[in-house]
């Protein structure tokens, strides 16, 4: 999103960090009413859409574009493929999962179809329950960076001094980090033998 060049700069600020939520008069109201529908507040958060219907929802969570809903997607879109809810148990994942099949799986068969879907929304008039994972991120970390963070707090006229956030340094390590390694793994890739590969009996003693 930013140039890699303010990256070590940007880490370098991190002694002036701001608290979480202390981000300056910019912040962003919430789109949505706390009280919405869970489905509302996702769509608002995750993707900045406030009108949608229950199709177009299906067809923005089917991500594998197989036409059905599985229960890996079931869980890609209440977020527990993201880092902030990597404490759920296996077993709370798995019920989370079994709650949303036995809502609108009508025939049973393990999967939810688009036409499913579109029944249980649209024609019965409900909604998809709230399981107290969060809003569902299911963004790449660059994405859910962006959505979250930046569009709230900055903008394209945001100069290096003000990326002083927690948020923003946290980022910015990341993407050194991954330069970092890209960099390392580039020279290994290089070298027509890597040492860590050949067995210690054989390496040069010096």
């Amino acid at each position: 999103m930013r140039p890699s060049s303010i990256i070590l700069a940007a880490v370098g600020l991190t002694g002036t960090a701001l608290a979480h939520g202390d981000h300056g008069s910019g912040s962003q109201k919430p789109i949505v009413d706390e009280n919405a529908p869970w489905m509302v507040k996702h769509m608002a958060e995750e993707h900045h859409v406030e009108n949608f219907d229950a199709a177009s929802f299906f067809a923005l969570h089917d991500f594998d574009g197989d036409s059905t809903w599985e229960g890996l997607e079931i869980l890609r879109t209440y977020g527990l493929m993201d880092d902030s809810n990597k404490h759920v148990s296996q077993p709370r994942r798995d019920e989370i999962v079994r709650n949303i099949l036995n809502l609108m799986d009508y025939d049973n068969n393990g999967v939810i179809t688009k036409d499913e879907f579109v029944r249980f929304i649209d024609v019965e008039k409900k909604t998809l329950p709230d399981m107290g994972t969060g809003p569902g991120h299911h963004g790449d970390a660059e994405y859910e960076y962006e959505i979250h963070h930046w569009e709230k707090y900055h903008d394209d006229n945001t100069k290096l001094e003000d990326l002083t956030h927690p948020e923003d340094i946290e980022h910015f390590k990341k993407h050194e980090e991954m330069e970092v390694e890209e960099e390392r793994q580039a020279q290994m890739d290089r070298i027509a033998i890597i040492e860590e590969n050949i067995p210690a009996k054989f390496r040069r003693s010096g």
